[in-house]
């Protein structure tokens, strides 16, 4: 049967939706959240229940077409050619136990909702800093949270899964039942079957604390240092990121933040406030602007700032063994670079803590890591490119000679695959795994490298 037949046979048979390329709105539902990657599937389906997710794989097993479950379309990767892309957005199922200190989500809910559905109780969710990114996109990526000192990576706090294999059996997954495949799902996602719903826990956070630090671009060399001592001390409780921005002068920003550079320190402490803690940082400037005090979970996803809208835009990202002089000054010389070079903002996250002792076996891992970073680079409408390429391209080379031997999925950009992740014997672990579970090939390798 030709290809567009089975699939709009398919679409006949489902409760949930199936969007071709001949439907009008296909092209809105291909796109991913980075509206810069270029998405040509087959199709987009968006099934209502496990009912439809059966169908779908018997139609892949009939037809040759791979299916790639991209919940919210964040992590897009390559242009899915060859594949049926699967939105998850009608497994919505919520419910928290507050006496088990977990919370069991649908793989279509948002972390918007958890965060939510948590103010007020004293615990909160291991989220990262976009309420917009789904729960499980998320968790099996590795995903690093602002509590990930605290509690670990987001995928360390994976308990169990409820995983649609490619055979049609769909059923609850963990370590006693499945130890692989739950070491799989903890990194590698949905490459080895279809995730329905995931169980996860919470961190206990009854006394939140924040503070905000904004300093001048001349005090940022000497900030980053006393970050960057801090860490050799500071307790799993506390969690520090920081961000040296340079706002380009354009049109679309907002006049008072256009073409100003500076340095923000958050500061985000589990256990009260930590006001010696940060001490030292403080003194290393003069702090311009300083927002200290208790905080919520709520407070924290609204103070993100993240977009909340799909947009174009490139970055870069680099997990460092160590954060010395010499990559700090090199780090601030290259954000100075002419503005031809439009990277905005370098994200720069402290590691250790709980990441360096992972509760539960899984692929992503930052144990060896001190210090996550990540430059952003928008794509403005109507600007050119070969700018930011070039910033990016530029940030990578500047950090390869000090870069640690593995990020974490989450953190990869397009056409970036497991390899940077994962040694080569993990990689063919998965590869073997993935033969065993899928033996046919109908779910979409993701970054698994060829």
């Amino acid at each position: 049967m030709p290809l567009t037949s089975a699939l709009e046979s398919v679409r006949a048979g489902v409760n949930g939706a199936l969007v071709l390329p001949s439907d009008d709105g296909f092209d809105a539902q291909r796109r991913p959240w980075n509206l810069a990657v270029e998405q040509r599937p087959e199709g987009v389906a968006a099934p209502a229940d496990v009912a439809d997710l059966r169908a779908l794989l018997r139609m892949a097993e009939d037809t040759g077409v791979r299916l790639a479950v991209q919940p919210s379309g964040h992590g897009a990767s390559g242009d899915l050619a060859g594949t049926v892309i699967v939105r998850m957005g009608a497994f919505d199922a919520l419910d928290v136990d507050l006496d088990a200190g977990i919370v069991r989500v649908g793989s279509g809910v948002r972390w918007g909702a958890v965060v939510d559905a948590l103010e007020g109780t004293g615990w909160s969710a291991p989220a990262g800093t976009s309420p917009v990114v789904t729960v499980a996109g998320y968790t099996l990526g590795g995903g690093h949270s602002w509590f990930s000192r605290t509690a670990g990576l987001g995928s360390d706090g994976l308990r169990a899964a409820w995983i649609l294999r490619s055979d049609g059996t769909h059923g609850r997954v963990d370590d006693d039942s499945d130890p692989d495949l739950m070491w799989a799902l903890r990194g590698a996602g949905g490459i080895v079957g279809i995730v329905t719903a995931l169980e996860i826990d919470l961190v206990r956070t009854p006394d939140l604390w924040g503070s905000g630090l904004t300093f001048d671009v001349a005090d940022a060399a000497a900030v980053m240092r006393a970050v960057r001592d801090l860490a050799a001390t500071a307790p799993s409780s506390l969690n520090v990121f920081m961000n040296s921005m340079r706002m380009p002068d354009a049109p679309q920003l907002p006049e008072e933040i256009r073409g100003r550079s500076f340095l923000t320190v958050q500061a985000l402490s589990t256990d009260g406030a930590a006001e010696g803690l940060i001490d030292g940082i403080r003194r290393a400037g003069t702090v311009r602007r300083e927002v200290s005090g208790p905080t919520s979970p709520a407070a924290l996803a609204a103070g993100s700032n993240e977009p909340t809208d799909p947009t174009p835009g490139r970055g870069a990202s680099a997990a460092l063994t160590d954060l010395d002089d010499s990559t700090i000054d090199e780090l601030l010389a290259f954000r100075e670079l002419p503005e031809q070079w439009p990277i905005i903002g370098i994200d720069i996250r402290m590691l250790g803590g709980a990441l360096a002792r992972p509760r539960r076996s899984g692929l992503a891992s930052l144990e060896s890591a001190g210090w996550l970073l990540h430059a952003l680079s928008p794509l403005f409408p109507g600007a050119p490119r070969e700018p930011g390429d070039a910033s990016i391209a530029g940030f990578r080379d500047l950090l390869a000679p000090v870069a640690a031997g593995r990020t974490i999925p989450t953190f990869l950009t397009p056409g970036q695959t497991l390899d940077r992740c994962a040694t080569p014997a993990e990689i063919e672990r998965l590869r073997a795994l993935r033969a065993e579970v899928d033996p046919n090939g109908l779910l979409y390798e993701g970054r698994l490298p060829r």
